[in-house]
């Protein structure tokens, strides 16, 4: 075992900061956050944490996201103090990252609900709908949430029957109308940019509802499925939804390319405010500055921006 302590300094008090790199398939859960008497990956992960410290362990996580939207590159964080990340290897020469990474895969199986229970084990590994991709010591001044300068979307759309395959009904939203990708970008392009979207948010107390959208775009893949990738600086609550299902009427015909930007500018929520569904939703990327002096930087001015959000 290597007792030399990391050249990452701590957090504050002691204490050394932790990535958490998590992906899953959000089917079984019903969102992110805890819940009380409901099973959400927040709460299986966290139960996996403290099995293993023998204490309560918050995550803070890059993006909340909704029941039913899966991740392949969610981000979380914890705080730890130094015994206890060394305490991971067991004495074992081994880095505390990769046996944390074992080891909490391992404690998250166990906390699964039973709709979602890891099946299909092939060699002693069960196919589990939340998997630890990674775990790092974080650079000074990193958190997951402020830190973060875009999160990513995808969403994908079977819009002609032939595209519609029941191997991938639980990934793909199965729309009834053929749908226009120029009408859609068309559209999409007037929401470009740093916008107030408290028309296709849910508010929150406090919490402002500008946003920079950086893309928002429409493309066929070779098999003709329809992909969305839509990213931001951040999203509030229901806005990748908001602003698909919205879109959706667009690239149908039922509305004009310019009516989202018209919806936009309204800043008023009402009953043609739909959400599309969220079983294609899928977190695909959180990017971060890759200079470890901007990190801190970039967590504090959106923090003051956002604070509550």
């Amino acid at each position: 075992m290597n007792e030399q302590m990391p050249v990452t300094p701590s957090v504050g008090d002691g204490h050394l900061r932790v990535r958490i790199d998590i992906a899953y398939d959000g089917g079984p859960f019903s969102g992110w956050a805890v819940q009380p008497g409901l099973p959400t990956v927040q709460g299986t992960v966290e139960s996996g944490l403290e099995l293993l410290f023998r204490r309560p362990v918050r995550l803070t996580v890059a993006g909340r996201t909704d029941a039913g939207v899966h991740a392949r590159g969610q981000v979380t964080h914890i705080d730890l103090e130094p015994e206890e990340w060394f305490a991971l290897t067991r004495g074992k020469d081994i880095d505390p990252a990769l046996a944390l990474k074992r080891r909490l895969q391992a404690t998250v199986n166990r906390f699964l609900p039973p709709s979602a229970a890891a099946r299909t084990v092939y060699a002693g590994n069960p196919a589990s709908p939340v998997v630890v991709r990674a775990v790092s010591l974080a650079p000074v001044g990193f958190d997951a949430r402020f830190s973060a300068l875009w999160r990513r979307y995808s969403y994908r759309i079977a819009d002609r029957s032939e595209l519609q395959d029941p191997l991938n009904r639980s990934t793909v939203l199965w729309h009834s109308e053929e749908l226009d990708e120029r009408l859609l970008n068309e559209g999409a392009g007037a929401l470009l940019g740093l916008q107030d979207f408290l028309a296709f948010c849910k508010p929150r107390v406090g919490a402002t509802t500008v946003r920079q959208l950086q893309r928002f775009e429409f493309e066929r893949e070779p098999d003709g499925i329809l992909r969305v990738t839509i990213q931001a600086d951040a999203f509030c609550h229901n806005m990748v939804r908001a602003l698909i299902g919205s879109a959706l009427r667009v690239g149908s015909g039922e509305e004009l390319p310019q009516w989202l930007g018209e919806r936009l500018r309204s800043r008023r929520k009402d009953s043609r405010s739909v959400l599309a569904p969220a079983h294609p939703l899928v977190l695909e990327e959180v990017r971060y500055p890759d200079d470890a002096a901007e990190l801190a930087l970039r967590a504090e001015l959106t923090r003051a921006k956002r604070d509550g959000a």
